[in-house]
């Protein structure tokens, strides 16, 4: 057998070495993957913990406002300080009914510490104000509500089954006071399916999102038998703790640490490690001050797919293709020395062009290619530099518009819910309350502002034997419209002090008046839009009569057969010119009903061609719907704009205000 010469020998050394280094490379490389599957794991769960609390945060804190909102009612107190007055009690009970629109599970409940009646109202049974049931002391299924009267919380949020109601809720507990005194709880609850399915619910494998409160006591947990029913009253079990989940050891100490750091730092996510159920997890927590909860997520990194299969299978495929290409030219290479240095210069300027200058020269050699490589590697270096320094300045300017934009989507955010805001501060001025406890079904408002908040409201003022109804339309709709009905809300109100609400004509040249002495007390307001539309009715029950004037709007009449309109001033308040308002009167006819509309729903686009939707449909919508009951007519007048309106947008705000007394 003829021995192996010197370049045989050398070329299998080689090759040798090449596998060598692509095996250690290969165990470096899946390092580095599992190194990003933990970064990335550890990434993700956190991300997924701050999205979960985002969503339980918002619908949540809402339930509890509207809770504390009930409980902080006058009507609700008054009714627990005297129990045996029906009227106070049927006011109360008006009272909870409003907010019962508002909750999500269009249901609340009323505990009278006096008498221990237990009230609950929801859509599955007729409203009713007869007790449910009455809580005993000696009953282990009310010791919920002694322990939390005893307590020093002004509100618990908790999750316990109502056996004698058939219903397992989120609960939201808050205490009515009067003082120091405790007279008893009101609030509502979400339904526990309906809250697990929306927020703890996930189609992740090997992610388990849960609820704890500050003791550990798991709120919600995919596994319903984990959840720590009343355990805000009660001290829940090992097995229904976050603590009872955790099998390592200094795991419970590393769960407390991570919830005493969440507790100080609201808003972020917390990380520990802990061997849940046998196997090793990602833990993140993060803490809602608002609720006193824990939000965590439980992540197997072996399951979750982070980065997934089909990823790794291609990147292991692309890798050994290019081991066996990087094999034949290694081999190649060595094959033809004379070669290998032209060929890798002319790789390197590929890559070059390309973008790619992490690129590999020849080494240094004293001959004509030495000379050349070392040219093209000073070459390599002078673009590299100049290339590093764009790609730096490119990297900073984006830095500055990514931060930028988050800048702007947060003060929008703060824009958004203050807006929000607004509009409960608006609604509080509408007297819908007053309306209904005085006309009940004699009369309907249909109030749609364009925005959130709107340029539109609606005045009611009670006197012996009569009332005053009107609508004002504002300059302007959104937030400016907002504003501008808090100037005229005030004027108006002065107008009604000093004139008396059985003369509107008086009531809107004063509020003229008002107006015009503000523009010119101010220079820099006469070139604003501060002018608006006012109708203002009186109603004499005891001489059966209507008193009306208008600032361009009218009063409409209909009894089926005929609409009669009684037109208001052709200026409005705060015109260029002064109006000149006069009361006109017509007799409250039992077959009449009577209507005020603002602008917006007359003047709304619709139809084929986008005209407005005028006063002629307006008489025939009347004629069509005047004899059915009020009550059925706001909404019949709201599905006939709509028909209309079709896909064109609401142009301004929308308010009607009707009456009928037969």
């Amino acid at each position: 057998m003829r021995a192996l010469g010197l370049r045989e020998k050398s070329v299998l050394a080689l090759f040798g070495t090449f596998l060598l280094v692509m095996l250690l490379a290969g165990l470096a490389g899946w390092q580095a993957v599992e190194s990003i599957r933990s970064h990335l794991g550890t990434a993700f769960t956190g991300n997924f913990t701050l999205l979960n609390r985002e969503r339980i945060l918002a619908p949540v804190s809402r339930e509890l406002a509207l809770s504390l909102r009930l409980a902080g009612s006058q009507a609700i107190r008054q009714w627990f300080l005297d129990g045996n007055n029906v009227q106070k009690k049927d006011s109360a009970f008006e009272e909870a009914e409003g907010f019962r629109a508002d909750f999500t599970d269009k249901s609340y409940f009323l505990i009278s510490a006096l008498s221990n009646n237990y009230y609950f109202n929801d859509p599955k049974s007729p409203v009713s104000s007869a007790p449910r049931y009455q809580l005993k002391v000696g009953d282990p299924n009310d010791a919920w509500f002694f322990s939390t009267m005893k307590g020093d919380k002004r509100f618990n949020v908790n999750v316990d089954p109502d056996v004698k109601l058939g219903v397992t809720k989120v609960w939201f507990n808050v205490m009515v006071t009067d003082g120091d005194r405790k007279l008893g709880l009101a609030g509502s609850g979400l339904d526990l399916s309906v809250f697990l399915r929306d927020f703890i619910a996930t189609t992740e494998r090997g992610v388990t999102p849960m609820i704890v409160n500050a003791d550990g006591a798991i709120q919600a947990h995919p596994d319903s038998k984990r959840i720590a029913f009343n355990s805000g009253t009660k001290e829940a079990n090992i097995y229904q703790s976050l603590f009872g989940l955790l099998d390592g050891p200094g795991d419970a100490a590393a769960a407390r640490q991570a919830l005493a750091s969440s507790a100080a730092a609201p808003g972020s996510a917390k990380m520990f490690s802990a061997r849940i159920q046998g196997k090793e997890q990602i833990v993140a927590v993060s803490y809602i001050p608002e609720l006193k909860w824990y939000v965590l997520t439980a992540v197997d990194l072996n399951k979750v797919e982070v980065i997934g299969d089909g990823f790794l299978l291609k990147v292991a495929i692309a890798a050994a293709a290019l081991l066996a290409l990087a094999a034949l030219g290694f081999v190649y290479a060595v094959n033809r020395m004379i070669l290998t240095p032209l060929m890798t210069l002319k790789q390197s300027a590929q890559k070059m062009a390309a973008g790619d200058y992490a690129i590999a020269l020849p080494a240094p050699r004293d001959d004509e290619i030495g000379e050349l490589g070392a040219a093209f590697g000073a070459m390599v270096d002078k673009v590299r530099r100049n290339t590093e320094e764009l790609e730096e300045a490119v990297r900073e300017r984006t830095a500055e518009l990514v931060l930028a934009n988050k800048e702007m989507g947060a003060a929008n955010k703060k824009i958004s819910d203050s807006i929000s805001y607004a509009s409960l501060i608006q609604r509080t001025i509408l007297p819908d309350r007053q309306l209904s406890m005085a006309l009940g079904d004699k009369h309907f408002v249909l109030w749609r502002p364009r925005d959130v908040v709107g340029g539109d409201f609606y005045v009611y003022r009670e006197v012996e034997g009569g009332c005053l109804l009107g609508v004002v339309d504002c300059a302007g709709h959104g937030v400016p419209g907002a504003f501008m009905t808090l100037l005229a809300r005030a004027a108006i109100d002065q107008a009604i002090d000093e004139v008396g609400v059985n003369d509107p004509a008086g009531i809107l040249q004063r509020t003229d008046q008002a107006v015009r002495a503000m523009l010119q007390a101010n220079e820099d307001q006469r070139d604003l839009a501060t002018n608006m539309d006012a109708g203002f009715v009186y109603l004499d029950f005891v001489a059966r009569r209507a008193t009306f004037a208008g600032a361009k709007i009218a009063l409409y009449w209909c009894d089926q057969d005929e609409v009669g309109t009684i037109r208001g001033s052709r200026r409005a308040i705060g015109d260029r010119r002064p109006g000149e308002f006069q009361n006109e009167t017509t007799g409250l006819d039992g077959a009449r009903t009577f209507y005020m509309t603002t602008d917006g729903f007359l003047d709304q686009a619709g139809g084929t061609r986008g005209y407005g939707f005028g006063n002629a449909r307006f008489a025939d919508m009347l004629r069509q719907h005047a004899k059915r009951p009020l009550a059925e007519q706001s909404a019949a007048f709201e599905s006939t704009l709509a028909a209309y309106q079709g896909p064109h947008p609401q142009r301004d705000d929308i308010t009607i205000i009707s009456f009928r007394f037969g």
